[in-house]
């Protein structure tokens, strides 16, 4: 029986860091990488091919950290805004 797969979706999802990731915020997914129990993705800046990462795609879920799709940055500076109020 195959075992089910975590993140299966993971290659192509779009990201948006909370706070700015070597300098960019919109990211994708180009790779994944299984090591263990691990699941790794490597990011893709949207605006500069060249601005690549790797994070444990556990973190994606971290919504302190990350929030799928490309979130306006309007709506960052207001969520921003708001947590200062």
């Amino acid at each position: 029986m195959a075992r089910k797969q975590r993140f299966p979706f993971l290659v192509g999802s779009q990201w948006t860091a909370q706070q700015k990731t070597l300098g960019w915020r919109h990211f994708r997914v180009v790779t994944r990488k299984n090591q263990g129990k691990l699941v790794f993705a490597e990011l893709v800046a949207a605006c500069d091919e060249q601005v690549r990462l790797w994070v444990n795609a556990e973190s994606l879920r971290d919504r302190d950290l990350w929030q799928p799709g490309w979130q306006p940055l309007q709506a960052i500076a207001d969520g921003e805004a708001a947590e200062t109020d």
